[in-house]
């Protein structure tokens, strides 16, 4: 080692260099390193081997020298495999969160973009109908424009799709979305391009107003703001990092609204795995440029997506097989507790149970951190219901969703007192029979008009000798009871309406809903009336003995 070049420098200079003790370093780390440390020079000097960080070979005379040369290449040696390996990781790390879209993925994404978006005004402005690629196009173009001719001046990095739209695209079955979540990447330098990106959204939908629409009467770009624009955030927190804006386009329950969101940076871009999916539209949109051909299974885009979960194929997994997974719910705002009781209802299932116990306690705490007294939180659930719950297959599931969210809270509440406890557990109660009566209400009046709407028939009744002159009561069954199979017969033509049989002792004209039930006089047996869908039973005219299986008079 050091004493193979030290010894003959010794014998020639006729010197007593010795080797340090703090460096005598083991042979095995030598050997790892492989230092070759035999040279020799002519002249008398050695020289050690040169450090791989460095460009020139300095000569050693001396023990410090060599002490420092030795540490400098072992250093670096192992510097460079640190930065290595970290490379590799990384590598790996981005490979596993892209995945590229199939001809099947990219057939739904490109239905999504050619969708018409219908962008809902209040009052006497009129609805804006674009395509969602003509949007995102003309939003683009916007925020690139000068600001001196109505742009935001800013460069846009790419273009994302997000959300619930994602999912669906990357699913083998249908997803429902209630969002349109698109994502411009931007840079947010100073406060002044959050006014810069908001003028140049609200100039697109200048620009997207209807032929005839006088907009001379527009003279404020605010009032543009408050006919479209549902809800506007803005983000610029130097302590986390966080610099995003958020513009949502109509606020119109029933109807899907389009999210714009110009992301600088944010610490947390997902709330569960099955809604980290971002889909990169820059390479479609090069495409609709481009192409003079439409997309077909021999010709379509390479079109690439991300997990920002961290791992593309398990969250897809989770997607497919309705997972439930996430990591650090403190980090969301609302703790993605709502989000969580909104998966449970659509029959979404913990990947992990005993994790997602302790993980429920995190969100209960983070939301009542953002929501902290009962008029926050009757707002915010009422929004929640009336935005991801309507139309007429989801509106039901909202007293379901309710009860979920009462049993996390009131089982992983850890961080309230006893009565807010017992005030929020009110709230969600209260919202819950509001919704279950009004849908009471609705069931009832479909029942009604389902009734008025029938058919009256008006049914002779006839009764034998034996029989009382008391009113004939009728009993209805959906099915043929099977106690009676060997007394009734069904009528061969059921579906025909019931005949008018007159009466032999009573002329009685009575009321009934599709209902008619003879004797035959001819055959002299009883029959089983059908209408309506349902079966009409007579009333026997003797007395049916519960006590055995005989009939007696």
């Amino acid at each position: 080692m050091i004493s193979a070049w030290i010894n003959p420098y010794n014998e020639k200079t006729g010197e007593t260099l010795k080797v340090p003790d703090s460096c005598r370093r083991s042979s095995s780390t030598m050997d790892t390193l492989q230092v070759d440390d035999g040279f020799h020079s002519d002249g008398g000097s050695v020289s050690p081997p040169p450090s791989p960080s460095s460009s020139s070979s300095p000569s050693i005379l001396s023990t410090t020298s060599d002490h420092g040369s030795l540490e400098s290449v072992i250093d670096s040696s192992t510097h460079r495999l640190q930065i290595e390996s970290a490379t590799s990781c990384n590598f790996l790390t981005t490979s596993r969160r892209l995945a590229v879209l199939s001809f099947e993925q990219c057939r739904k994404l490109n239905d999504v973009m050619n969708d018409v978006v219908a962008i809902h005004g209040r009052g006497n402005f009129p609805t804006l109908e674009v395509k969602l690629k003509d949007l995102v196009t003309m939003v683009r173009k916007k925020l690139e424009l000068d600001v001196s001719s109505g742009g935001g001046g800013v460069q846009v990095k790419d273009i994302r799709l997000n959300g619930g739209a994602a999912s669906h695209v990357l699913a083998s079955e249908p997803q429902p979305y209630n969002d349109l979540d698109l994502i411009f990447g931007i840079e947010f330098s100073s406060g002044r391009h959050y006014d810069r990106v908001k003028m140049a959204v609200l100039n697109t939908l200048m620009d997207l107003l209807p032929e005839g629409v006088s907009r001379r009467r527009i003279t404020h770009t605010t009032q543009l703001k408050e006919a479209y624009v549902g809800k506007m955030v803005k983000v610029n927190n130097n302590n986390d990092g966080d610099r995003w804006s958020l513009i949502s386009l109509g606020n119109s329950p029933g109807h899907k609204n389009v999210e714009l969101k110009f992301v600088d940076t944010m610490r947390r871009q997902f709330e569960f795995s099955v809604d980290s999916f971002q889909i990169m539209l820059d390479s479609l949109l090069l495409f609709y440029d481009c192409a003079a051909l439409p997309i077909s299974e021999n010709f379509y885009p390479t079109v690439v997506g991300e997990s920002v979960y961290g791992d593309f194929q398990e969250a897809l997994y989770h997607l497919q097989k309705k997972l439930i997974s996430t990591r650090q719910p403190e980090e969301i705002r609302g703790g993605g507790l709502l989000k969580y009781c909104n998966l449970l209802v659509r029959n979404y299932r913990p990947v992990d149970y005993n994790q997602i116990k302790t993980l429920e306690r995190y969100m209960c705490s983070r939301f009542f951190i953002d929501f902290p007294d009962i008029a926050t939180q009757t707002i915010k659930l009422e929004s929640y219901l009336r935005n991801h719950f309507w139309g007429v297959d989801e509106e039901p599931l909202q007293y379901q969703y309710l009860m979920h969210l009462r049993d996390v809270v009131e089982t992983s509440t850890v961080c309230l007192m006893g009565h807010e406890r017992r005030q929020t557990l009110s709230l969600i109660e209260t919202l819950a029979m509001e919704i279950y009566y009004r849908e009471q209400q609705k069931t009832q009046q479909q029942i009604q008009q389902q009734i008025q709407t029938q058919p009256m028939f008006f049914v002779h009744t006839t009764t034998t000798p034996r029989a009382t002159n008391a009113p004939t009561q009728l009993t209805t069954s959906r099915s043929k009871p099977d106690e009676y199979d060997k007394t009734w017969q069904v009528s061969q033509q059921q579906s025909q309406p019931p005949q008018i049989i007159h009466a032999t002792q009573s002329q009685q004209l009575q009321p009934i809903t599709g209902v008619s039930v003879a004797q035959d006089q001819n055959a002299n047996t009883l029959r089983l009336i059908f209408a309506n869908g349902i079966y009409y039973a007579p009333v026997i005219p003797t007395t049916y003995c519960t006590c055995n299986s005989q009939w007696t008079t």
